[in-house]
């Protein structure tokens, strides 16, 4: 079963997990980005997504001490 929020599995199409691609690409603008991703799912939650949202802006938010 796929995890959607920690490990979707689309998100490993050639060999690297998106976010791991993003952060190597980013460097020290990672942790704005991750920011701005907690803002974008809370923002959002209540009108698209729900709980999936919250666990989503959770998981960016895990991504800002990296």
């Amino acid at each position: 079963m796929s995890d959607s929020v920690n490990q979707p599995a689309h998100y490993k199409t050639g060999g690297i997990e998106t976010i791991d691609y993003i952060k190597a690409k980013l460097g020290p603008e990672f942790r704005p980005y991750c920011i701005g991703n907690v803002i974008k799912y809370i923002s959002r939650y209540s009108h698209k997504n729900g709980l999936e949202d919250l666990r989503k802006a959770a998981r960016s938010e895990e991504h800002t001490s990296e």
